[in-house]
């Protein structure tokens, strides 16, 4: 298979994961979606231990894209609109080391290209603070429930908050 046909991933994390894999989702090039935690130590971690237990796991999405239709720069550069990424293991009401920002890399050029959107964000003075977001090599996805895979789609909303 050329490259060109083939789908790639893309994980990020930027707080609660029903609002970012919405709108990813209803992204032109997006193949799919998936909640889930990626980031910490324990291995098929559930959404009540990531939650209420040190796992040091984040909420994720975890995307499948079509790099034909939309550009993995397109989408790290969507991800830095639709979060704080100065916030500390926070977003908006939701707290803990779960809510951090990070982008998960699959590829030195995926990490390369994070990096480089990082620095030219940072020196564009957009945010007054510093950007606390980690850009790490991806591990193993581990995907949530079911009830929160779409849970925003299933319930008719748009965004969590």
């Amino acid at each position: 298979m050329n490259k060109s046909d083939s789908t790639e991933t893309a994980t990020f994390a930027g707080g609660c994961f029903w609002g970012i894999g919405e709108f990813f989702r209803t992204v032109p090039g997006v193949k799919s979606t998936a909640a889930g935690f990626m980031g910490g130590r324990k291995t098929n971690p559930t959404y009540e231990e990531v939650c209420y237990e040190d796992t040091g796991h984040a909420e994720v999405v975890q995307i499948e894209f079509d790099p034909r239709k939309v550009s993995y720069e397109k989408l790290v550069e969507l991800f830095w609109e639709i979060h704080d990424p100065t916030t500390l293991n926070r977003q908006g009401p939701d707290a803990g080391e779960q809510y951090r920002s990070a982008i998960f890399f699959h590829s030195p050029e995926q990490k390369k290209i994070a990096e480089k959107s990082k620095q030219e964000l940072e020196a564009s003075k957009k945010f007054s603070r510093p950007l606390v977001t980690r850009i790490e090599p991806a591990q193993k996805f581990f995907k949530a429930e079911e009830y929160h895979q779409k849970y925003l789609l299933k319930r008719g909303d748009k965004a969590c908050h």
